[in-house]
């Protein structure tokens, strides 16, 4: 059975997509930490992102790199901090998330309630950085 997230890529669930290439795929998280919490996955499923080979972890991570830049321009913070944890989705992913302070990547805080307008703005914002 497809995980949630190469669902997403199918265009079988809707997304906030804010940058894809051939292999990669990224996303609004829908329940975010901060305004501008991107997921970034690989097109081809793998449930543990230390699965993918040296080559897919590698684009992967400059594809993350590039995101990354482009959610950094378009959401005021101070850095982009990422996590790789895993355990939710069984599908490779990484974590870029806008933070001013280490308490702002508390995965077990609240996560923020946006509309569907504004993560549409913000998506919009951040896939209009990308390069």
């Amino acid at each position: 059975m497809p995980s949630i997230f190469s669902r997403i890529i199918a265009g079988e669930i809707p997304s906030y997509k804010v940058a894809e290439d051939e292999r990669h795929y990224a996303f609004l998280d829908i329940n975010p930490m901060a305004e501008g919490h991107t997921l970034v996955v690989p097109k081809h499923e793998v449930d543990y992102i230390f699965s993918l080979s040296a080559e897919e972890y590698a684009a992967l991570q400059l594809f993350a790199k590039r995101v990354a830049a482009a959610v950094e321009k378009a959401v005021p913070c101070k850095r982009i901090a990422t996590a790789v944890i895993g355990l939710e989705v069984p599908h490779a992913h990484i974590h870029l998330v806008p933070i001013n302070k280490e308490a702002d990547m508390d995965f077990r805080a609240p996560k923020l309630q946006l509309s569907p307008e504004r993560m549409a703005e913000i998506a919009e914002a951040i896939a209009s950085k990308f390069e």
